[in-house]
């Protein structure tokens, strides 16, 4: 999938979120938030400009989320992102309002509305993770131009194939086809089970 259809999952299959901003003292608060919106330019939500989630989103402009769908933790599967928020402001309320229609009953008229304003996650980067797939599956993505972090665990050159790593690996997403052996990174837990078990130290976190 690309980024949208990442955003779009978010918005349409998940929608409430945890957010984590940062208050005056550096340390971490969250808040539920919905996030109501999105397109190819990235994900957009509301708040009141009286709430102390508003002045953190100015005063840092950055902000980091989690959502999760799911019976139980084997049936889940999970979005989290971080990135650059900004505030667009009014313009955009109608378009929120009119695809989230439950939030006419919580501001029923327009003068209620009149302290809300609209956010835009612009540029970041994220990660899919399912639970519910044999073996698990996950992804990165990023949008806005944000470069994408490769992250996780790799084998190098210094690989001599003696297969180690193959007992620990929960997943079993290591391939021995060549060597230096291959982390699946589309299945890999980042547990770094592989990394205390080789013998040569072959395997690095990035």
């Amino acid at each position: 999938m690309e980024a949208k259809d990442y955003l779009g999952y978010l918005v349409e299959q998940i929608h409430t979120t945890v957010v984590a901003t940062v208050d005056d003292e550096g340390l971490p608060v969250t808040a539920a938030i919905d996030m109501m919106d999105y397109d190819g330019e990235g994900l957009y939500f509301l708040t009141a400009r009286g709430k102390s989630f508003y002045d953190r989103l100015k005063k840092r402009g950055f902000l980091a989320l989690t959502g999760m769908k799911g019976q139980d933790t084997m049936s889940t599967a999970a979005l989290s992102l971080r990135g650059k928020v900004r505030e667009l402001g009014e313009a955009y309320l109608p378009r929120l309002f009119e695809k989230n229609s439950y939030m006419s009953e919580i501001y029923p008229t327009e003068e209620s509305r009149r302290a809300l304003t609209v956010f835009q996650l612009y540029e970041g980067s994220g990660e899919y993770f399912d639970l519910s797939k044999k073996p698990i599956e996950r992804a990165s993505f990023s949008f806005g131009g944000k470069a994408l972090p490769r992250e996780g665990y790799f084998i190098t050159d210094a690989c001599i194939g003696c297969r180690s790593c193959e007992a620990v690996c929960p997943q079993g997403c290591i391939d021995y086809a060549n060597v230096p052996a291959l982390i699946r990174q589309e299945h890999c837990l980042h547990c770094g089970s592989c990394v205390s078990v080789c013998p040569v130290g072959a395997v690095e976190k990035r």
